[in-house]
């Protein structure tokens, strides 16, 4: 007599859903690399058409006065996707805050809220540009979540300290970038002309 058996034995399919397991994991931590990746590129193009498009409003009228995530956003230099009015945001869900400074409203200092550690140091280390074409000042980046442009623009305020370090038109040195970017919630602001 022969012996027929049709199907799959309990062996076979502990096997199959195992390698199932194996690539839904690699599956889930691909996906995450890559929304990271996007909202990276979402927060870097944001920050380089906020910059191009404030500067070329303002080009003409020598100054920023007036400037704020309001006035920005009635003139339609925000991009859709970051809200409206006096509340914008970020990919990464902080706040972003857009700001006139310098004694005659010269300059002006856009800040990114809530960056994660990753993002805050890709941030702060790319390169925009040097030289008044460019009308980059500084940046500098703050992992107590709590920077502030000061009031005439000089520089930026970190909790109670002032900090200067960055105001020389350069990105972040690597090994500066990760330790200002050490917290869970960092802010980034950026100073241009």
């Amino acid at each position: 007599m022969k012996n027929n058996e049709n199907g799959r034995s309990m062996v076979e399919m502990l096997g199959v859903l195992a390698i199932i397991g194996v690539l839904s994991a690699g599956g889930l931590a691909g996906y995450s690399k890559a929304m990271f990746k996007h909202k990276l590129n979402t927060t870097m193009d944001q920050i380089t058409m906020l910059v191009t498009n404030i500067r070329t409003m303002y080009g003409t009228q020598g100054n920023y006065a007036g400037l704020t995530n309001t006035e920005a956003s009635s003139l339609g230099v925000v991009p859709a996707v970051m809200g409206s009015g006096a509340t914008l945001t970020n990919p990464f869900k902080g706040n972003v805050n857009i700001v006139a400074t310098g004694t005659n409203n010269e300059s002006f200092t856009v800040a990114f809220d809530g960056l994660p550690t990753e993002a805050c140091i890709a941030l702060a280390t790319s390169d925009f540009g040097s030289g008044a074409g460019s009308g980059f000042v500084g940046v500098i980046a703050d992992k107590t979540g709590t920077a502030a442009a000061s009031a005439d623009g000089s520089s930026i305020v970190i909790g109670t300290g002032i900090a200067n370090k960055r105001a020389e038109g350069k990105a972040y040195e690597m090994a500066d970038a990760v330790s200002d970017c050490a917290g869970a919630k960092n802010t980034i602001i950026w100073k241009f002309y």
